[in-house]
């Protein structure tokens, strides 16, 4: 049996765990194909997840833009703005798909095996979004919804109760106190596809670097860089 056929007969153990039943089995198990395992295994399947990470971000985007638009009625554009971005961001993303408990059956290549890439966050937010790509096509905006709360209303309303911190002025203020001077931001290096891109940034004060970040944006790299210098100046703590 071969990886994808085994992959198909795991495939009501999955949708146990996810609690949805696909229509259409072929787009479950394409969710779990990641990149690595489809160049070395061209002769078992067609393509890999890519494609449905694109839509399922997309589709996440527009989940949580209209449950925030319901919910904060009063909140104006940039704050929504902001809580979403923390609500899809990568690290969320890795929460929700650890929730479902479903990591373990992605079809990695022999590299990102032996790397343990099923431990790796980007792999594991890919694999989450592409799931919400799948259930999109295969139920549409409806039955992502139902799944979406279903599962995840408790982490979402965790994010709601939590203030807002925004990090780069937390830093600004205390570099400014500290060393009179402000911090600026250096992008380390880029990696992804075009339409799902990482990017890597170095918070720098006086020169020196105190904080590193990854964002699906420049903008939320900063803030994470911004979050990590505060941890490493011992300004907060890891709690």
């Amino acid at each position: 049996m071969n990886p994808i056929e085994a992959l198909l007969a795991q495939v009501p153990q999955i949708e146990e765990q996810m609690g949805y039943s696909f229509r259409d089995k072929q787009l479950l198990v394409l969710a779990f194909v990641h990149r690595s395992f489809f160049n070395e295994h061209r002769d078992l399947i067609e393509q890999h997840n890519e494609r449905l990470e694109f839509l399922g971000d997309s589709v996440l985007g527009l989940l949580i833009s209209d449950y925030l638009y319901a919910q904060l009625p009063t909140e104006p554009e940039g704050y929504l703005s902001h809580l979403r971005s923390q609500i899809v961001e990568a690290g969320s993303c890795v929460q929700f798909v650890n929730t479902l408990g479903v990591s373990s059956f992605v079809l990695l290549g022999r590299g990102e095996r032996m790397n343990d890439g099923r431990g790796r966050d980007t792999i594991l937010a890919d694999l989450f979004e592409a799931l919400i790509g799948a259930i999109y096509l295969d139920g549409g905006m409806e039955a992502v919804t139902l799944f979406f709360f279903a599962h995840f209303t408790p982490l979402i309303e965790a994010h709601l109760s939590r203030p807002l911190r925004n990090w780069k002025a937390e830093l600004q203020d205390y570099s400014q106190k500290k060393y009179q001077k402000p911090p600026f931001y250096k992008v380390l290096k880029e990696t992804g596809p075009d339409h799902s891109k990482v990017f890597q940034v170095a918070a720098m004060i006086d020169e020196q670097q105190v904080g590193i970040g990854d964002g699906a944006s420049k903008k939320e790299a900063e803030q994470a860089a911004a979050q990590d210098a505060l941890r490493s100046l011992g300004v907060i703590s890891d709690g």
